[in-house]
């Protein structure tokens, strides 16, 4: 016979690790407007590896150049313009502001 505390357990287990399956891909979060002034909150952000499509939605007020796209390089002070790094998958995994 099967002890409880076993079965328990197993289900305890199951359940951690189905929940993070979906960990890989950030939570839908409210469009931040303007520049970029929290840049904890930003980096934790760009940690989850967005697509160009979540980061548009998250930051809809930042220019964000892909690799590949004409732009010009003027510097500007106001966190305005994201130059992005992207991996094969095509996700966003870091960059810079110019």
């Amino acid at each position: 016979m099967i002890r409880p505390s076993a079965v328990l357990l197993a289900l305890a287990l199951a359940g951690m690790s189905l929940a993070g399956c979906d960990a890989a891909h950030p939570a839908a979060t409210r469009p931040v407007a303007g520049a970029v002034t929290d840049m904890t909150a930003f980096d934790a952000f760009i940690a989850t590896h967005p697509t160009p499509d979540q980061f548009k939605a998250t930051y809809p007020d930042v220019m964000l150049v892909l690799p590949g796209t004409m732009a010009t390089r003027e510097f500007r002070h106001d966190n305005s313009r994201y130059f992005a790094q992207l991996d094969a998958e095509g996700r966003i995994t870091g960059g810079k502001f110019m």
